[in-house]
């Protein structure tokens, strides 16, 4: 695992330094541009105005010298000067035919008004003496422009530095966690408990942050949590100040006309570069294979909310660099066709599928039609990366889609070579109580069964071989050569396989599937005196995953104590998930199952699908095995009242409570039976993880000196 982080990051560093083209600009480099552009527009020495002339014509060096050293010059500009001819091929200057031209201007130059009838065309053989004045003003000139383009460069890295300084302290605060879990145990003092309550922990405003919130139905969003909105309002500061800061126009300008085409071409090159700099970024943070979920301990689900953030940063610079080109495009009729053609059309190519990604990237679209927008999402970044590639071209910023080009190829080199080690068997999936998939397959050896991890399942069959959703796992209770995942039921693919299913006897059939993965860790709840689990409905098997491998981790005599709080609507709810909490039968899990609806039956079909035998025996041992025999009664009433007794007694070890439970109540009393540090993990409808974050957070202050923290397993970036 983390040999494939650390290649990763080695790709994309040698594909940044490996192309070191950037159009950077040293002040040295800035002063030589303002004297060659000055000579030009001044003399003739080689009877036209070829660039190169100044590179070998011996006057024109002369010239160059003298206008390099007029005042004080940057240290260095004349190896900035050597550097010039050398790459356009112009020439060759040394050292020493430099400073001999330089000692022939101090004997011979004279001004172009002491030459008669002075005429720039013709060429004269003499070094010229410049304009001091002028000397400064081409310099200034060339220094604001070129000066821009340069920290354009750096605004654009402290940008990126932003979310490095981001991710360096998430990544000290998760291994901290994991690393010295009886450090972290003694924050628990009025500071660090305001911190978290206030900071860390809390949704943005009051409890919703795992639900979405709605605005006119179509218009719904996920409001980040508070130190998301932090952090992401934090990187909207950096990106205003970057973007404004450091552009100014002088009125002797001899570049532009005016302020207006001036500042237009300063705000158009500085929001042009960022937004170019912002998309291996971009990329990296929508990738599966992330080597900054290891570093950090951030969930893929948070570096999606970043993804999009940064894609709406980048894409308002794309917007305000267009308007702006599009104005200087309008003001400078000398423009060539070809600046027309190349820097247009593919900025628009790219602007408008940025822009289209944006708008189909709506809750609303995502949540009912995600397959479709996902194959779109795609086919509009590769034409904005290509759109964008195709504008910056010949402007020496390539380097830049270089680095995403890399990025977004190792993750789907990474992503193949997963599926590949996986192989593709059979896996028996079978459909439970009409709302949940079940899948069990046999995993490779080498591949580690992460508690609460999950995996992208691929289902081979031709209507959606292509498509991958992801399913949380758990170890099988009969052997842990295989794994089980659960899946409910919804649209799309899970939809065609409950349709499949249906044509089956026992809706259950075998399908060869392919995973990727796994992916996830486990929460740093192993380092906490109490793990306290919350799971509400399809939630439970990551939960049930992470507690089971604490439970087998756990010596006998261990203090640690381990809670499960399962909530579902009714005892039929259980039946799917019956033999996992069987298994926690010869453990120290204390399992309650709390059970909602007020009136609770057993739906006799969803009995036999599961092909579970109650017992009618007196015996109160658990059975090894399944009984022939199922119970026989008269009556519904009598069915219902004898099924759920002898359910109970077969989970003799789960509290079972017929209440809708009270979050609060129970976060107050796990605290308080604790001994120690306290964790709360939780997984389940969105309603309910937003509760446990919002009863966590206010418990801080009553937590009698213990350590409480908040993790979710929720993941929703769809």
């Amino acid at each position: 695992m983390l040999f494939k982080y650390l290649l990763s990051f080695l790709l994309l560093s040698q594909v940044v330094v490996s192309h070191p083209k950037y159009s950077y600009h040293s002040d040295a480099a800035i002063s030589y541009y303002g004297c060659n552009y000055l000579v030009r527009e001044t003399a003739s020495f080689c009877g036209e105005k070829f660039a190169g002339c100044t590179c070998h014509n011996s006057y024109a060096i002369a010239t160059i010298a003298g206008c390099l050293n007029d005042g004080k010059a940057p240290d260095g500009s004349e190896k900035a000067y050597f550097a010039y001819c050398e790459k356009y091929n112009y020439g060759t200057i040394t050292e020493e035919m430099y400073w001999a031209a330089y000692e022939n201007y101090t004997k011979y130059a004279v001004y172009p008004y002491e030459i008669e009838d002075y005429n720039m065309s013709v060429p004269y053989e003499v070094p010229l003496k410049l304009n001091s004045t002028l000397i400064k003003y081409y310099k200034q000139s060339y220094y604001n422009d070129y000066g821009n383009l340069r920290d354009s460069l750096y605004y654009g890295s402290g940008m990126l530095g932003y979310w490095a300084l981001v991710f360096l302290l998430s990544g000290i605060v998760h291994w901290t966690k994991v690393l010295f879990p009886a450090f972290v145990k003694k924050f628990v003092g009025p500071i660090s408990n305001c911190w978290r309550k206030n900071v860390t922990l809390p949704a943005l405003f009051k409890k919703d942050k795992a639900k979405d919130i709605s605005c006119y139905k179509v218009f719904n969003f996920l409001a980040p949590s508070r130190i998301e909105s932090i952090i992401i309002f934090g990187f909207c500061l950096v990106t205003t100040f970057c973007s404004a800061y450091g552009l100014h126009y002088f009125d002797e300008d001899v570049l532009y006309a005016d302020r207006e085409h001036a500042m237009l071409k300063y705000c158009s090159d500085r929001t042009g570069i960022i937004a170019t700099i912002l998309v291996p970024l971009l990329i990296l943070l929508a990738g599966r294979n992330n080597f900054l979920q290891w570093i950090t301990g951030i969930n893929f689900a948070t570096f999606i909310t970043y993804h999009k953030w940064v894609a709406r940063v980048t894409f308002i610079e794309v917007v305000i660099h267009a308007a702006v080109w599009t104005k200087i495009f309008k003001l400078d009729n000398e423009m060539s066709e070809y600046y027309a053609l190349n820097l247009m059309v593919w900025g628009a190519v790219a602007t408008v599928a940025g822009g289209l990604s944006w708008i189909l990237s709506i809750l609303y679209l995502r949540r009912n039609w995600y397959e479709i927008f996902l194959l779109v999402h795609i086919i509009l970044a590769v034409f904005f990366v290509v759109g964008t590639w195709y504008h910056v071209i010949d402007l020496g910023y390539l380097e830049f889609l270089y680095a995403s080009v890399a990025v977004w190829a190792f993750d789907r080199l990474v992503r193949v070579a997963r599926l590949i080690h996986f192989g593709c068997p059979k896996a028996e999936v079978s459909l439970l109580a009409n709302e949940t998939l079940k899948v069990i397959v046999r995993r490779p050896k080498f591949w580690p069964a992460i508690p609460g991890g999950h995996a992208f399942v691929h289902f081979m069959r031709p209507s959606c071989f292509w498509q991958s959703h992801p399913f949380t796992f758990t170890v099988s209770p009969d052997s842990d050569e295989n794994i089980v995942m659960y899946c409910k039921v919804k649209g799309g693919v899970t939809h065609g396989l409950y349709q499949y299913l249906n044509t089956y006897p026992g809706k259950t059939t075998q399908i060869r599937v392919s995973l990727e993965g796994p992916y996830g860790e486990p929460t740093p709840a192993r380092a906490y005196d109490s793990a306290v689990f919350i799971a509400g409905g399809n939630g439970i098997p990551g939960v049930y995953s992470e507690v089971l491998d604490l439970a087998m981790r756990a010596t006998v005599s261990s203090k640690k104590a381990l809670k499960l709080h399962w909530i579902v609507k009714d005892y039929n709810s259980i039946f799917w998930f019956y033999d996992e909490i069987l298994a926690l039968s010869n453990t120290k899990v204390q399992c309650t199952i709390h059970i909602t609806r007020e009136k609770n039956h057993f739906d006799d079909d969803r009995i036999s699908e599961r092909n579970i035998d109650m017992h009618t025996s007196s015996d109160d041992s658990i059975p090894n095995e399944k009984k022939s025999q199922s119970p026989n009664f008269n009556s519904t009433d009598e069915v219902n009242a004898n099924t759920i007794s002898m359910f109970k007694k077969d989970l003799r070890h789960v509290s079972f409570l017929e209440s809708r439970p009270s979050i609060e109540n129970i976060v107050k009393a796990e605290i308080e039976e604790s001994y120690g540090s306290v964790a709360f993990v939780t997984c389940g409808h969105p309603l309910m993880v937003d509760e446990v974050r919002y009863c966590c957070a206010h418990a801080l202050y009553d937590s009698k000196g213990k350590r409480v923290d908040f993790f979710e397993q929720l993941q929703i970036w769809a």
